[in-house]
């Protein structure tokens, strides 16, 4: 009968480990994401040293904005005590496989009851002489040791897991300063673009007052009706309308950089767009797989994957048995007075060692959870490099397409302000109607309008592109 007993328990032990084990064979991932060889119509170049952000943008105020938003930033702030909390974590867990030594000191007095084990001498204790005491004093005084044996190195995983994810933490503040150069320079530049855009439109509003006042003297010699009037006076109006909506966006713009810097509202000095320095024609974009090295959001990915590869690790360690050390030396007396005698020296040396038997529900889960994540992260990994090569892909066609969209406006707009030259002549000589001198108005004013902006794009496609090639943190 007991013999039958012992079979049954190791064969239930056994159908255990073999489930444990089965499901210990799930595989580690490790992608191999195809990336293409070159960028579609690029350069021919491997050349992928990044100017630093200093060297890229020239203008000395958007200079000086970055720093301040560098120094001030609220969200640069916060990731900045992450990483600090990272790195503590980092030091938590490597303390968790190195040794424990405490020390500690106890005091009491204890009196057992009648009916107690201890409780056989309490009458002795009662008739005893004087120089018996009646409660017997424990005092102790020492030191004790524990060490887990990290031998299936499930500590030591869980410490590399969160170096990485401390690396993680760091690449973060990199993106994040990315971001944020990108998004002043680019926000700089709107406000310069709005900026033109405004003197634009105030000089509009001189050339239609001034052909206001033609039309009205034409009118007073009868050559002209009070419907031309009418008609000069309301296009004045609209576009003196216009520059209010433009001032409300210069506003806006300059708050955005100035939140951005961490700094209450305020004026941005800054200079006009005409003196601007241009960004460098020419950035060398290397080869596709050479984002691994340079974009600080592929690397966070790739910190996430080793991260989850070894919290893998850290799960299957969990199936195993814990081996634990354990000892303790000191002083142990009724009376505090006999500690320095030999007899008072109590030691220990213990071992344990504990494993799940039964129930291993929870760690089958947390294996299969920890499985599924690094999926997750395999995938997360992989699409920030799609994300990447697709980004400079996207910029790198916006450089070429916007440097011919402005080469194409200038003539228009170029053709456009001959015309309100020639327009006006030809109506004061009676030999175009009004409306023709105001719709080349109103043409030549959208078409300005039209080219700042095309402008903008394209200096946000340069900015863009330093950003996806994983410039503008150093």
């Amino acid at each position: 009968m007991k013999k039958s007993k012992l079979i049954l328990c190791y064969l239930c032990v056994g159908v255990l480990l073999m489930q444990s084990c089965a499901i210990l064979k799930k595989p580690i991932l490790n992608p191999e994401p195809n990336i293409p060889k070159q960028y579609a119509g690029s350069r021919d170049s491997t050349q992928t040293e990044l100017l630093s952000w200093r060297t890229y943008f020239t203008d000395p105020n958007l200079v000086a904005l970055i720093d301040t938003a560098l120094s001030n930033n609220r969200e640069l702030q916060i990731l900045k005590q992450e990483i600090a909390i990272a790195n503590l974590e980092v030091k938590a867990k490597k303390g968790e496989y190195l040794p424990f030594v405490n020390y500690g000191s106890a005091m009491g007095i204890d009196h057992s009851g009648k009916y107690t084990f201890n409780g056989m001498s309490e009458e002795d204790l009662k008739t005893s002489k004087d120089d018996h005491p009646r409660y017997i004093g424990d005092f102790n005084l020492g030191a004790s040791f524990s060490w887990e044996l990290d031998i299936w190195k499930k500590l030591r995983n869980a410490r590399a897991a969160a170096v990485e994810r401390y690396l993680v933490s760091s690449e973060g503040k990199n993106f994040a300063v990315t971001l944020l150069v990108a998004e002043i320079a680019s926000s700089y530049y709107e406000l310069l673009t709005l900026d033109n855009q405004l003197r634009i439109i105030q000089q509009n509003i001189e050339v239609q007052s001034n052909a206001l006042q033609m039309v009205k003297l034409q009118k007073e010699a009868a050559r002209t009706t009070q419907l031309a009037v009418n008609r000069f006076e309301a296009q004045l109006y609209h576009t003196t309308n216009l520059q209010y909506e433009i001032k409300q966006k210069i506003t806006e713009a300059e708050n955005r950089i100035n939140f951005l810097a961490g700094r209450y509202p305020g004026k941005i000095i800054r200079t006009s767009i005409e003196n601007l320095a241009a960004l460098p024609t020419i950035i060398q974009e290397g080869i596709p797989i050479q984002l691994l090295q340079q974009r600080a959001d592929i690397r966070m990915a790739e910190h996430q994957l080793e991260a989850a590869k070894l919290d893998i690790a850290v799960a299957k360690a969990s199936f195993y048995p814990n081996i634990r050390l354990s000892a303790n030396l000191g002083l142990q007396a009724f009376n505090p007075a006999v500690w320095l005698k030999p007899e008072s020296i109590v030691a220990g040396l213990f071992g344990d060692m504990v494993g799940p038997l039964v129930n291993q529900n929870a760690l089958r889960a947390n294996f299969m959870a920890t499985h599924a994540k690094q999926i997750q992260a395999v995938n997360a990994y992989e699409q920030s490099i799609l994300k990447a090569v697709n980004e400079v892909q996207n910029q790198l066609a916006g450089i070429d397409n916007y440097a011919k969209s402005v080469e194409v406006k200038s003539k228009e707009v170029q053709i456009l302000t001959q015309s309100v030259s020639i327009s006006d002549n030809l109506f004061k000589s009676a030999r175009a109607d009004y409306i023709e001198v105001l719709l080349t108005q109103r043409e030549v004013l959208d078409s300005k309008m039209e080219l700042t902006e095309i402008q903008l794009n394209q200096l946000k496609s340069r900015v863009n592109l330093y950003k996806a090639l994983g410039g503008g943190w150093q």
